[in-house]
Parts: structure tokens; C-alpha cells; sequence
């Protein structure tokens, strides 16, 4: 299934600079596996060892918050990966 990934500006510099980039995949994991076949150590910045989204990163497929990297998605979905500020 095709979908579309917005990128958040920290990560940019593994998409040479696309703010959204296509990709295949049935779920969450399996389209960013295919994005980071295509730009190395993307995946790894959003997803943890254990195959968690990492603590500071957000995922959205069609507005909707998933906590879990199995999470399906359906031809022409748009997952959106957002990186939680922080400070004070």
C-alpha cells in the first residue's frame, strides 16, 4: 500500500531535505522499514531498539495518535512523525 510520510524538520537530513516522501507498507513498521531502505538510520531515530516508537517522537496515521509500530494503514494514508519539544 502506498503512503505518504511528513517528516519533521530534525530529520530532514536523512530525506535530503523532503518534508514528505512515499512509501509502501501495510503498517507502520512496514512503511518506515521501506523509507529507511531508501534513507538508512531514518527508522532508527523514531523507533527504539525493541521496535518502540521512541519516547520523544510522535506518530499520527490520518490525524489519529498510534502508540504501536503495528498499527495498519490503508492506501493513501499519510503518516505524520513529529519530534515532542522539550526545555523550559
Amino acid at each position: 500500500m502506498s503512503v505518504t510520510i511528513f517528516v519533521p524538520p530534525q530529520l530532514r537530513n536523512y530525506t535530503q531535505g523532503a518534508s514528505k516522501v512515499a512509501a509502501e507498507g501495510a503498517d507502520v513498521d512496514a512503511a518506515l522499514s521501506n523509507l529507511s531502505a531508501r534513507f538508512p538510520g531514518l527508522k532508527f531515530r523514531v523507533i527504539d531498539e525493541q521496535g518502540r516508537i521512541r519516547e520523544h517522537m510522535r506518530i499520527f496515521v490520518d490525524g489519529e495518535r498510534v502508540r504501536d509500530i503495528a498499527s495498519p494503514v490503508r492506501t493513501n494514508s499519510e503518516i505524520q512523525v513529529f519530534g515532542a519539544l522539550s526545555g523550559g
